[in-house]
This record gives structure tokens, C-alpha cells and sequence, in this order.
């Protein structure tokens, strides 16, 4: 006896158990437990390393991944807003290029006005310049037709439908561009003149004139909407970038520490292999107390 307790013995939960045993190998059993350790802990930043993400599944941190999987569909979703408001931008762009060939025709057509009264009714000159102002007055309605992008027309005789492009990822705000309609049907261009013959006057010009305003206005407008559509785009994109750089420091691994982790396990796991061979040596040596 000495101090309590025995020569070569321990405690194993509450029970004493022998040093000097072939059935109950401690410190194998010691060993295995560390290695099983080092073991676990390596599979765990191996699949950091090769994942590159610290929180993987919600097994490794609950809250955080709840968190990051929220804010992944939220980035996700910003990208359809991004579609919306690319979509509506090229529609308004097709609308601005047109009504630019239209304020363009219309300048046009007020230089024929003014020009045919240098000229009386019948004269071969006026003729002339009337065939020119109806042939650009035609292409006013052709060029309107043509302003079509993927089905939709901003500019088109009749229509009402303007641009609603998503704001947000919910889908509760939206940056919208009305409807012109620059047809020579429409009420923009209803005061254009329909030629240059009879009924054509001074205050003929003034509606040419008052036409050609109006469109330079809607083009201003369209302007407008135009440029509120892509100052938006720019802030998604932005606002996207920021999510996804949230995300990561939320989950993503430090592979640098990862690496130097990793480092450490493998000499931990050496020296519990080392241990564990010792320990298995360990019952053998007992055959020497039978020599």
C-alpha cells in the first residue's frame, strides 16, 4: 500500500483498473480515443479545404447557416430583379433611338413646311417639296412600328403599356416609364399637318413646330426613365456584390489557418499512432515476468 492506493494501478470511471493486464489495455484504449480525435478533427478541416467553406450544412453552426441560406436567396433573387431592369432599359433605348429619328424627320418635314410657302398651290416645286414632307410623314409611322424590343413596343399607335422593371427582390417596387405614342395617329402628332397642298397654312407650321416639342419632350422623359432605370441597375449589382461578400464572411474558411491546422493534426495523429504502438507493445513485455 502507499498513499491509498496501489502499485500499478488506476481508476478508470470509478473502477480500478491494472497497468499490468493482457485483457484491459489502458493505454491502447487511451490512444484510440486521441487518434479517433485527431481523426474527427481532420475530416473536418479536410472538408473545409476542399469545400472552402468553414459552415457547410447546418450541422456545422445552425444560426449561421439559416442566416447565410436567407441571404443566398436574397442575392439570388436580386438577380432576376437585374433581368427586369435590363430587360426594361433595352426597351427604353429602342424607344429613345427611335423618337430621335423622329424629332430628326420632324425637323425635316418643318424646313418642307416653311420652304412651300415660297410656292403657290399647283406649282411643280410645291409638289415636289409636298411628295418629301408625306414621305417622311410615312416613315414617322414606320419607323414607330419598328421600335419593337422582344415584343414590346414603348412607342407603338394605340398602346398603353409602359415599363415596369422590378426594384426589389420582393417585387413590391418597381421604377416605371410611361407610354408614347410618337404614331401620327396619336395625340402627340395630331396637329401634323397631312401635306402641304390645300388647307396648309402659317399656323400649319406652328403644329409642325408644336409636334416637333412634343416629341423632344417624351424624349426627355424617356431620357428620364431611361437613366433612373440604369443608376438602379448599377445599385443592384452593387447590392448583390455586397451579399455575396456577407455570405463569405459568414461561411467561407480561412484557408490559411485551415492549412496550419491541418499541419498540427498530422503530428497529432502521428504521435497517437506512436502511442497506440507503444501501448499494443505493452502486454507483450509481460511475458518477461514468466522467463
Amino acid at each position: 500500500m502507499w498513499g491509498g492506493a496501489h502499485f500499478g494501478m488506476l481508476r478508470l470511471e470509478g473502477r480500478p483498473v491494472s497497468f499490468n493486464s493482457i485483457n484491459t489495455n489502458v493505454g491502447a484504449m487511451q490512444a484510440l480515443q486521441a487518434l479517433a480525435s485527431v481523426n474527427a478533427e481532420m475530416a473536418q478541416v479536410q472538408q473545409r479545404i476542399s469545400t472552402g467553406l468553414k459552415i457547410s450544412s447546418p450541422k456545422d453552426n445552425p444560426a449561421i447557416w439559416a442566416i447565410a441560406q436567407n441571404q443566398r436567396g436574397e442575392a439570388l433573387a436580386l438577380d432576376a430583379v437585374k433581368e427586369s431592369l435590363s430587360r426594361g432599359r433595352s426597351a427604353v433605348d429602342v424607344a429613345i433611338t427611335a423618337g430621335e429619328t423622329i424629332s430628326d424627320l420632324l425637323l425635316r418635314m418643318k424646313t418642307l413646311a416653311l420652304n412651300a410657302n415660297d410656292f403657290a398651290l399647283g406649282d411643280p416645286s410645291r409638289q415636289a417639296l409636298d411628295d418629301q414632307y408625306q414621305a417622311l410623314r410615312k416613315q414617322i409611322d414606320v419607323v414607330v412600328s419598328s421600335a419593337d424590343f422582344n415584343g414590346f413596343n414603348l412607342l407603338s399607335a394605340g398602346g398603353s403599356d409602359g415599363v415596369r422593371a422590378l426594384a426589389n427582390s420582393k417585387g413590391t417596387a418597381t421604377i416605371d416609364v410611361e407610354h408614347v405614342d410618337m404614331s401620327t395617329s396619336g395625340a402627340l402628332l395630331s396637329g401634323l399637318p397631312t401635306d402641304l397642298q390645300a388647307g396648309f397654312g402659317d399656323t400649319s407650321v406652328d403644329d409642325i413646330g408644336a409636334a416637333f416639342k412634343g416629341v423632344n419632350l417624351a424624349l426627355g422623359k424617356l431620357g428620364t426613365g431611361a437613366k433612373a432605370l440604369e443608376t438602379h441597375l448599377t445599385f443592384v449589382g452593387k447590392l448583390q456584390d455586397t451579399l455575396e461578400a456577407s455570405i463569405g464572411n459568414l461561411v467561407d474558411a480561412d484557408l490559411a489557418k485551415e492549412s496550419a491546422r491541418f499541419q498540427a493534426l498530422q503530428i497529432r495523429q502521428q504521435l497517437a499512432l506512436q502511442a497506440l504502438q507503444i501501448a499494443n507493445q505493452q502486454p507483450s513485455l509481460l511475458l518477461r515476468l514468466f522467463q
